[in-house]
């Protein structure tokens, strides 16, 4: 099985040359990141340890839009990262400049935008970030999202955009609802499985659940997605440096699909690794 991590963040440590932006140590802490940096040769020994053929760095926000030590990341091990990267979501004029220039860089697959924090929670509908839709799905730029409370504008700008893919992040489940109480939010998601341009991250999802690994109390809540989207739109995921505060690995979360949740092979097949690679058109071959 040809295994994809659609969610990592890779770090170096914060210096005077390299700030983090304001807030950012609390925020770390608050969503159970470790926060000692998280470099790239630590990562792919992990993942060749679990058997992880690729993941897709997602650079930090905390360390702002920058994402040269992702790059530099990809570049040291070929094949084994993707970037889906940042943008100045507040900056057309840069954005698209960015975007021109991602458009033409082997190692990003895509983008990724955030809706959730304080200073760009409203973005979505106070038109600060109307310039990008269009321009991504004219260059064919595959955009994933995190906005949890976004999920009828997510489905009007799907139906707008057609021919962009929109990847929402973690089965678009507000931070720090566990249990059951993630079940509205995973039913908003699973409404959007009409809109054939959407997909979705079944990813981090021992950290949506208090009960002890394999957590499953919410199996049928990814059960649930799965059903909605179907396999072929729905990517696991670890964001991994959020999952060893609760003591587990790489390997932990691979299981966590193929040993104890109830999917069979063909299910695996595209949830672990292929789908994502052809929703990115990114060969497995490669």
């Amino acid at each position: 099985m040809f295994v994809v991590d659609s969610q990592i963040h890779l770090w170096k440590e914060e210096t005077p040359d390299r700030p983090w932006v304001p807030g950012a140590r609390e925020r770390i802490r608050l969503n159970g990141h470790r926060e000692e940096a998280f470099l790239a040769e630590e990562a792919v020994s992990l993942m060749d340890e679990a058997g992880v053929n690729r993941a897709l760095i997602l650079p930090p926000s905390w360390e702002g839009n920058r994402i040269d030590y992702s790059l530099e990341a990809a570049e040291r091990y070929d094949g084994r990262f993707g970037i889906m990267a940042r943008v100045p979501q507040d900056d057309p004029e840069e954005g698209e400049r960015l975007l021109h220039e991602f458009k033409d860089n082997p190692y990003i697959k895509g983008t990724r935008l955030t809706f959730h924090r304080p200073q760009d929670r409203n973005w979505m509908i106070d038109g600060t970030n109307d310039w990008y839709w269009p321009i991504a799905e004219k260059l064919g730029i595959p955009t994933m999202v995190h906005a949890p409370i976004w999920k009828a504008e997510l489905g009007q700008i799907a139906e707008k955009h057609p021919n962009l893919k929109i990847i929402i992040d973690h089965m678009g489940i507000m931070a720090r609802c566990v249990d059951d109480a993630i079940g509205y939010w995973v039913q908003e998601t699973a409404d959007l499985h009409v809109h054939p341009n959407i997909y979705v991250k079944v990813s981090a999802i021992p950290g949506y659940s208090t009960q002890e690994f394999p957590n499953k109390n919410i199996e049928k809540y990814v059960r649930q997605m799965v059903d909605a989207m179907g396999p072929e739109r729905c990517f696991w995921g670890t964001d991994i440096t959020r999952l060893m505060g609760h003591g587990l690995t790489w390997t932990d979360t691979i299981e966590q699909f193929t040993k104890y949740y109830d999917f069979s092979a063909d299910e695996l097949d595209w949830i672990m690794g292929r789908g994502i690679c052809e929703a990115l058109d990114w060969p497995m071959e490669g």
